[in-house]
């Protein structure tokens, strides 16, 4: 933060050209630059199926590579404001390529779609994002809903943030509010507690429940209160995606940003709940 350079990678499908649009509604609010971002599978993904000869591979992934580029240099040329637009055309395997041009460039964001699709959208991630989103050191923003979207219709009005009381969380918070202060938007911290079980063949105890959230929001709140903060607070309890997203749509957030934990442990760098919460959420999630 600052927002000053966003890294926007495109395969030219209208979920790629959603993305760029979010990234240009970032530029427009924030400045800075975007970076386009294409890269081309090496001739072997594409065309190693094929029982053609060394030179015939050649001409083909040639002939692929000047299409990309017009592709590429054409690629909202009319809704992108030329000053501020990088144009990069790359070969390679595409997410360790977007990794490491996001690390080589220093960007401060990385904005894609995720590449679901139609009933079963909800359950896929593009192998790419998930990979991007795994190895990725700088926030992601990426959600199953960019699309159909113009630049002037993107609102950031409100940003709800998923803290799980660990240490990690206070990376995300920060991020967050930074964020939410630079684009002069109402902040709220959204933490979920899973419900709690009662004995077998008893139900949960409710007061025992509202107990736990209530001492959630304390500890939430003395949080807050020595970082010099004040934000509302929304607690719940159940299954924690589905939790969480219910009650940042439920506030009306725009966005909503997620800690993707460390990069050490069992767990990888994408704790076990982020994926769920990119698939279901609303609005956009930025994963910290």
């Amino acid at each position: 933060m600052p927002l000053s350079h966003v890294l926007a990678p495109v395969d030219f499908s209208e979920k790629s050209e959603c993305a760029a649009r979010y990234a240009a509604a970032l530029q427009k609010r924030f400045g800075g630059r975007i970076t386009l971002l294409h890269v081309l599978p090496p001739p072997h993904y594409e065309f190693g199926a094929m029982e053609v000869g060394g030179s015939v591979l050649e001409e083909l992934f040639r002939s692929r590579a000047e299409q990309a580029r017009k592709d590429l240099d054409a690629f909202l040329a009319d809704e992108l404001p030329p000053g501020s637009v990088d144009r990069l055309l790359l070969e390679g395997d595409p997410a360790a390529k977007i990794v490491k041009t996001a690390h080589d460039l220093g960007v401060s964001l990385i904005v894609m779609p995720t590449h679901g699709y139609g009933t079963f959208r909800r359950f896929i991630l593009g192998s790419v994002t998930a990979k991007v989103l795994h190895d990725a050191d700088c926030p992601v923003w990426t959600g199953v809903h960019m699309e159909a979207v113009r630049v002037e219709d993107v609102r950031l009005e409100k940003v709800a943030v998923g803290v799980d009381l660990r240490s990690e969380s206070e990376r995300t918070l920060m991020w967050a509010r930074r964020f939410a202060q630079e684009a002069g938007a109402s902040l709220a911290l959204v933490h979920v507690m899973p419900a709690l079980a009662g004995a077998p063949g008893e139900p949960a105890d409710p007061e025992w429940q509202e107990r736990m959230e209530a001492a959630a929001r304390e500890e939430i709140r003395s949080m807050l209160g020595r970082l010099g903060w004040e934000a509302p607070v929304i607690t719940g309890s159940g299954e924690v995606p589905e939790t969480v997203c219910r009650l940042a749509q439920d506030w009306g957030a725009d966005l909503l940003v997620i800690g993707r934990g460390s990069a050490s442990g069992v767990l990888g760098r994408l704790r076990a709940h982020a994926y769920s919460i990119i698939r279901q959420s609303h609005c956009p999630v930025v994963s910290v």
